[in-house]
Parts: structure tokens; C-alpha cells; sequence
């Protein structure tokens, strides 16, 4: 769970499976496609631009969802517009499961108390970094809510990742925490995630107190006290009406990166909740696009 164990971790990829072709988007192809993740076989949304690839190939994207339960979890429902707005663009996007979730195996452990989706999105780039028609210098991630966490950590730990974007993440320091609380069910240790994150959770809390970065443990889990390693752009987005994850968040976040004259950019929205809907969708989306095809 700490950034230097992370560190000297070994996170392997492997081939990309289809296992399902699907209807084809507006000018990309669809697939249900699975990976392996430390043994776990990962199920996935995979778009492929139509056409022949550029030279050196298609940008990719890392698409990792927010918090849906995963027993409710399908590949297929969910961030449809999201997706389809990537894909569009011209980007492979490849917005995975995570272990756990709908057909994945494995357990759902939550991102706070353990590295586990950010091995499997880790995984998935390397997985991508396979595919003779991806760049592999040219892959990006994307996190909502709780991968908004799963994002930072892995690109302070792998420099693969070219550029991060982030809505209403739940990336904080643990005074922020403290500050700020989270509706987020993944988190709460007594919600139904799984008996694996509660015990997890409640373990940590047992042996190391409260989240607090004058104790060594939590100052060694801590992203922010770990900004330094960060070195891909990243980009923030999130309203100001969000109910789930308090937008002081992304503020405290976004002041940790100009402290640390880190590149990046922040937009907050008017409206659009939690999950940035439009109007401001198609604001963010644009935005975020225009990121990856300037950083990718």
C-alpha cells in the first residue's frame, strides 16, 4: 500500500483477449475484451478507431469508472457518453472492469486501502502497450470519484503514463479527510463493497489509528506527501454542486500541484453534480480531449 513498496513492485501486462464483438460506434469498433492482472482475468470496454492506425499508432486511454456496486457492476452500462465522446476522438479506449466487478475476478477491495485497481489499471496499460496498433509511448489514464485516487497513485509510480485527467476525484490528503468526509460507499468500511474492504479497512485503522501523516505509516501511504514523483500533466475537473465528493478536494489538490510547480490544469464547473453532467458534460469533455490529443 505504500508508495515506495509500489514502487519496487513489479506490475506486469499481457496479451488483450477479445472475447465479444459488439456494435460498432459511430466510427470506432467495439469490444468486450479481458486481460490479466496479477492472475485475475479482467473484463473490459475496448474501442478501436476504423482505419488504419497513424504512424506509430493510436493514442489509448486507460478508462477507470467511479464507485458502482459491484455485483450490480455490467461492462457495457455506464459512462456510455463518456466512452463514446473518447472514441470519437480517436482514441483507443480500454475502460476496464477492475477486480471484482461484473465477470472480473478477484475481490472488490476499494482504492483507499489497497493498491489493488491501480495494479489492474497499471496492468491494463501494459496490456495496451501490447497491441500493434497502440502507441506505446502515447497512453494516457482517466479516473471518476474513487479512480480519481487510483490515477494519481499510478502515475506517481509508473512513467508510462503520458497524462492523467480527473473528475470529482476523491484524491486527498488525509486532512482532507479529516476536513472534508466523503459520500462515497467504497471508502466507508461498513458499506456493502465487500467483507475483504471492510476487513482491510478496519485492520489498518486498528494497527495505525486515524489518517494522520505525522504517524509514519500514513505519511508512507499519503499521495500527496508524494507529489515530487509525479511527472506527466494532469488535468482536474469538478463542480461545484457535487454531493458526493466535496470539491475542496480537487482545491487542496490542485494547491499541493502549484506548490510543487507541477503542470497542470483545473477547471471547476458551475453544475453538473457529481458526475459533471451536461450542460457542463460537454464542456469538461472538450476539454479533457483536447488535453490528451495536446499531451499524449
Amino acid at each position: 500500500m505504500t508508495i515506495d513498496a509500489l514502487l519496487k513492485r513489479p506490475i506486469k501486462g499481457g496479451p488483450i483477449t477479445i472475447e465479444q464483438q459488439l456494435e460498432d460506434g459511430a466510427n470506432y469498433a467495439r469490444y468486450i475484451a479481458s486481460y490479466l492482472s496479477e492472475g485475475n482475468k479482467i473484463y473490459g470496454l475496448l474501442t478501436v478507431p476504423f482505419g488504419d492506425p497513424p504512424e506509430g499508432g493510436f493514442k489509448a486511454i486507460v478508462f477507470n469508472h467511479g464507485y458502482i456496486p459491484p455485483d450490480r457492476y455490467q461492462t457495457t452500462e455506464r459512462y456510455v457518453a463518456y466512452v463514446d465522446a473518447l472514441a470519437r476522438a480517436g482514441f483507443v479506449v480500454f475502460k476496464i472492469d477492475m477486480r471484482g466487478f461484473g465477470n472480473s475476478e478477484g475481490e472488490p477491495t476499494g482504492t483507499y486501502f489497497s493498491p489493488a485497481y491501480t495494479i489492474d489499471a497499471i496492468s491494463a496499460l501494459k496490456s495496451l502497450q501490447t497491441l500493434d496498433y497502440v502507441d506505446p509511448e502515447g497512453i494516457g489514464m482517466w479516473g471518476h470519484s474513487m479512480s480519481g485516487n487510483l490515477v494519481l497513485r499510478a502515475m506517481l509510480i509508473e512513467p508510462a503514463i503520458k497524462a492523467g485527467v480527473i473528475w470529482a476525484g476523491a484524491v486527498y490528503s488525509y486532512d482532507d479527510f479529516a476536513r472534508y468526509s466523503i459520500e462515497d460507499p467504497s471508502y466507508n468500511p461498513s458499506a456493502a463493497v465487500s467483507s475483504a474492504s471492510r476487513r482491510v479497512g478496519q485492520q489498518i485503522r486498528e494497527a495505525y489509528g486515524p489518517p494522520d501523516t505525522s504517524v509514519p505509516f500514513w505519511k508512507a501511504v499519503s499521495l500527496t506527501e508524494h507529489i515530487d514523483l509525479l511527472q506527466a500533466p494532469l488535468q482536474l475537473h469538478h463542480a461545484l454542486d457535487d454531493g458526493v465528493v466535496d470539491v475542496g478536494y480537487s482545491d487542496d489538490l490542485a494547491a499541493v500541484l502549484n506548490a510543487a510547480g507541477k503542470v497542470y490544469e483545473y477547471y471547476q464547473h458551475e453544475s453538473g453534480g457529481h458526475n459533471i453532467a451536461s450542460p457542463a458534460f460537454n464542456d469538461a469533455m472538450r476539454q479533457t480531449i483536447e488535453f490528451f490529443q495536446q499531451n499524449l
